[in-house]
């Protein structure tokens, strides 16, 4: 299967930074989908997080919304919350019988100790579980500011087991990455991926327009690096939390640090629950490029 699977354009030079862009959202932003959706490019792939204090209906809901707007489904899947392989299968069955879904993003989750029989996500991909619902792109985690749990040895090491088992089971594999705020760190991040010899596709985690202090929050709970010289160049001050930012910097310089021998790149905006706002960034920023 070609990279085609995970978007017609992988194959194509990116016209933009924002060409062939996704965006993610939680199973209770439905309404904030309804709203947006008129200014986002129809079969963008949206994708549909799988917090703590929702229920598997809501994320079905979701998914099926996605499908009836006229985009693409990319459902999360968070192997420590889930309680029982019977609650996998019945959601996968779900997913793909009532919203046609096709793509997954698969991670560990944050629980300390699993709430059901899968520690890591290589468990559910191993499982057989997902081609036999006709899963046909599966992604997987990339942490350009590193991870709190794990050395950058063990990301890679992660990485290139998941990405084995994925292409094993007849999958295509994608990474997509946290958000991150620093440009040399991603490129970096990206260039020694590719010095790996891991040359699939990269989705790159970019945070959309957000108040400050909105953003420093979501930082600070998922441990991403935002000291005060990288959200400057970012941007922001961080003695001055008033108002709001847009990733029009980082995602300049990212445009010019991202060659075209690094490979198949392309943005995913995490919006903070603010789907509209990312739709008119992206809309503008595709303007002006």
């Amino acid at each position: 299967m070609s990279y085609a699977a995970i978007h017609p354009n992988w194959e194509k030079p990116r016209a933009n930074m924002v060409d062939g862009y996704s965006l993610e959202m939680t199973a209770k932003e439905l309404d904030g989908l309804r709203e947006a959706s008129p200014l986002i490019r129809p079969g963008t792939q949206v994708a549909i997080t799988f917090l703590p204090g929702e229920e598997m209906e809501q994320r079905v809901q979701a998914a099926v919304l996605v499908r009836e707007l006229g985009f693409e489904p990319i459902v999360h899947l968070s192997a420590r919350r889930l309680t029982s392989q019977a609650e996998l299968e019945k959601y996968l069955a779900d997913i793909t019988t009532k919203a046609g879904v096709k793509r997954v993003f698969i991670i560990a989750g944050d629980p300390p100790e699993p709430e059901g029989p899968y520690e890591n996500s290589l468990q559910i991909i191993d499982s057989g579980l997902l081609e036999r619902h006709g899963i046909e792109v599966v992604g997987v985690g990339g942490h350009p500011d590193g991870h709190p749990n794990n050395t950058p040895a063990e990301l890679w090491d992660w990485m290139e087991r998941k990405l084995a088992a994925i292409r094993a089971h007849g999958m295509v594999p994608l990474v997509v990455t946290q958000f991150a705020f620093d440009d040399d760190a991603i490129v970096a991040w990206v260039k020694e991926m590719r010095a790996r010899g891991i040359d699939v596709p990269v989705r790159l985690g970019v945070p959309g327009p957000a108040g400050i202090k909105r953003l420093l929050g979501f930082a600070k709970r998922c441990g991403v690096g935002a000291s005060a010289n990288v959200m400057k160049k970012y941007g922001v001050s961080i003695t001055n939390l008033i108002g709001s930012a847009g990733p029009d910097k980082l995602v300049a310089s990212l445009d010019k640090g991202l060659v075209p021998d690094l490979g198949r790149v392309r943005l995913h905006l995490y919006p903070f629950g603010a789907l509209k706002a990312s739709a008119e960034w992206v809309n503008d920023y595709d303007a002006k490029h």
